[in-house]
């Protein structure tokens, strides 16, 4: 008795009638402790947003300032531990020490995947190279990956690891050696300020540059190149050798997809298939990520287990599901060299080895603290990652999906039913359980896809929902095993199988796509927002308890943050084209020019890309300009030559704003009063966002908004655009 009595003295007593505040104290004294093991879940959110600061910095940090900031934030944070100090004090420092690694380790990334960016060379130049790989195609043609060996009028030091560069003609095999005639550039600039960043992409990917071919490509006569080097150009003509006879079995339309769902290559998608698929909700599966490296790696995992079950001397003497974890993380690491391995395929190829080693020892492979290792993983071998889609949307959707398994009622099993009714139970169960992910998956990316891509496809729920049980059961394990066979030559029946899937995937996409009002346009929110919506999705699936619900307003940060007035003018890098705000109307000064620049513009400020009119406007060759004043604000020269003195005397009588790719070094008394931007404007800045004020034009350029990093070099719009 008295050991109860003692253990009842522990505990305060409660009021007969708790007033409101002392109500309020022990809610909130109970939801605390119901995070006891979930606070440690928050290192890699913090250790992500010290990543995410490092590349929202407008300048390159040192490295000795970030490694002495981490040391002594892990240094105060053990420090507190050892002595004994409360989880209130400990918990802030150990976020502390994550927020100020990832920091340290961004600048450690970037310090290690520096390499020489290719300067913008304005005439030709001779390329000889390796072939690495055969890369997605471009508007101009076929694009490869090169690995230079020299590249006249550049240093040995000067000259680029990587090159993407498109070529005439089929594009050649990996393996070869070839000698290009060629304009080389650095990667493309963002295409307006605050836009996607791919140079930033490029130089954690190595890519140095792009470069466009004037001729056909010529076979070289070069030294034998490194055996890393040698090494990856066979499993790349591998992987693309059976891209080509996926093809040749199911034909260019339904064996392009489904030699880009094993091997990566979109050399065979029209792009018919891929707007299908993009304005359906469904060009996620293009992408080889979580989705593939989970079924593949699920499929193998069962299906081993399976085999293991099935052969009672077997499964008496080894551990079924060990065994099992073994195979898929053979099938998994398998699946990751046939891709190529793409950064995306690398994250979801290192979160599925987790979840198997989990089961290897003895943990549970599916958690939020397997999740929370695998993030980890990822961020400290790929801090980058933290500002690209993919990353965001695959861990919101997957943190989301393991948030909402937690919350999923048991099922209680039925001691005695008819199988008729325990048939129709599991097929209810697996629908509801099924639509329930989709929509909690869509909902975890939907501010993801409002951001970055503009487009919300209206019935991409209905599309994956119709689609999932053909890729999970039919397509995606009959591709596994049909690439698995084919080198053997016994693929036929499987690629047959995984054919069909993809026919009634594509005939799925086609139909949403073409439903009324199947995509709609969403203007981008501020920056700020989606840091916030990323982490008022973290919230809600990290925090236990009801009070999760207070990070739902923070998750819809993108949906109710008041978008800024679009601009009125926008003008790309080096001046090549422009467009003009009407209304929701983006009216492009050169239709059909730059347009993947035009897209993306226009798209983030929620405005619809129209040509422009003929009446009303006097275009030559190089330049166009209003003849009415109704007609528009700008006028625009996109020759390289100089304009003359009357070319831009005329050019500033027609408009109040005048772009010209040239060097302007005199104006004439008819252009004051006007806005005059020229090609050393363009060369400091890329593009540019104009707002017309009281005050006269505001100006946002890109270089600005970009800051001065390793990234951010600038280079011939045309080229990088068609290469990049």
């Amino acid at each position: 008795m008295v050991g109860v009595s003692d253990g009842a003295a522990l505990i305060p007593p409660i009021a007969a009638n708790p007033s409101p505040r002392d109500r309020i104290c022990q809610a909130w004294d109970q939801a605390i402790q119901a995070q006891a093991l979930r606070w440690r879940l928050w290192a890699p959110v913090a250790f992500g947003g010290g990543c995410g600061l490092y590349f929202a910095l407008s300048s390159e940090p040192a490295l000795w300032p970030l490694l002495l900031a981490a040391s002594m934030a892990v240094a105060a944070w053990l420090g507190a531990r050892r002595l004994g100090w409360s989880r209130a004090v400990t918990l802030p420092l150990m976020l502390l020490a994550c927020l100020a690694g990832g920091l340290a380790m961004a600048k450690i990334r970037t310090e290690r995947v520096a390499a020489p960016i290719a300067p913008a060379i304005a005439e030709p130049t001779v390329i000889q190279a390796w072939v690495l790989d055969v890369d997605s195609p471009g508007e101009r043609g076929h694009r490869v990956v090169i690995a230079p060996v020299s590249i006249r009028g550049l240093a040995p030091e000067e000259t680029p690891i990587r090159l993407r560069a498109t070529v005439k003609g089929p594009p050649p095999v990996p393996g070869q050696a070839i000698r290009l005639f060629a304009i080389l550039n650095p990667p493309p600039a963002p295409a307006s300020p605050g836009a996607y960043d791919f140079g930033r992409n490029a130089f954690f990917q190595g890519m140095g540059g792009v470069a466009f071919a004037l001729g056909e490509t010529r076979p070289a006569r070069l030294q034998p190149p490194p055996w890393r080097l040698r090494m990856a150009m066979r499993i790349n003509a591998a992987r693309f050798a059976l891209a080509q006879r996926i093809v040749d079995r199911l034909g260019e339309r339904t064996g392009g997809v489904a030699a880009a769902m094993v091997t990566g290559h979109e050399t065979w998608i029209s792009r018919d298939d891929l707007d299908v698929m993009r304005d359906s909700g469904l060009a996620h599966i293009l992408s080889i990520s979580g989705l593939h490296m989970a079924i593949v790696g699920g499929f193998v995992f069962f299906l081993v287990r399976l085999i293991v079950a099935a052969i009672p001397w077997l499964a008496l003497r080894v551990s079924g599901k060990k065994v099992a974890a073994v195979a898929g993380l053979i099938a998994v690491g398998t699946y990751l060299v046939v891709s190529g391995a793409p950064a995306p395929a690398e994250r979801a190829a290192i979160t599925a080895s987790i979840a198997f080693l989990a089961v290897l020892l003895d943990r549970q492979a599916i958690s939020m603290h397997a999740l929370a290792v695998a993030a980890f993983a990822v961020l400290l071998l790929q801090p980058e990652a933290v500002v690209t889609p993919g990353f965001q949307m695959s861990f919101a959707a997957t943190a989301a999906l393991v948030a909402l398994a937690e919350a999923w009622p048991q099922r209680t099993r039925e001691i005695s039913a008819p199988w008729p009714i325990l048939a129709a139970q599991r097929l209810g169960g697996w629908i509801w359980a099924a639509l329930a992910a989709s929509l909690v998956a869509g909902l975890a990316t939907g501010p993801f896809a409002m951001q970055h891509f503009n487009r919300t496809a209206v019935f991409g729920l209905i599309a994956n929902m119709a689609t999932s049980p053909i890729s999970t059961f039919l397509m995606m394990p009959a591709l596994a095993l049909g690439a698995a066979l084919e080198p053997l030559g016994l693929g036929g029946p499987f690629l047959w199988v995984a054919g069909i899937g993809v026919d009634l995937m594509l005939a799925v996409g086609s139909w949403t796509a073409n439903l009324p009002g199947a995509v709609r346009t969403v203007a981008s929110a501020p920056s700020i927002a989606l840091p916030i919506a990323f982490l008022g999705v973290l919230f809600i699936a990290l925090w236990r308890g009801p009070l999760r619900w207070v990070g739902l307003p923070f998750a819809l940060a993108v949906v109710l943050w008041p978008r800024p007035p679009a601009p009125d003018l926008w003008i790309g890098d080096g001046g090549t084209n422009a467009a003009y705000a009407v209304g929701d109307k983006a009216v492009v000064m050169r239709p059909g020019v730059r347009q993947f620049a035009v897209d993306l513009w226009s798209r983030r400020r929620g405005l619809e890309a129209v040509d422009r009119p003929t009446e009303g406007w006097s275009c030559i060759r190089w330049s166009c300009a209003p003849s009415t004043r109704t007609a528009g604000p700008m006028a625009l020269a996109w020759g390289r030559q100089p304009v003359s003195m009357e070319q831009l005397q005329s050019l500033c009588r027609s408009a109040e704003v005048v772009s010209l790719r040239s060097t302007a070094s005199v104006l004439p008394a008819e252009c004051n009063g006007r806005l005059v931007l020229d090609g050393v404007d363009y060369a400091r800045g890329g593009s540019v966002e104009l707002w017309r004020t009281a005050q006269g034009w505001r100006a946002v350029w890109t270089a600005d908004v970009r800051g001065n990093r390793p990234w951010s070099r600038v280079g011939d719009p045309e080229i990088s655009d068609s290469a990049g």
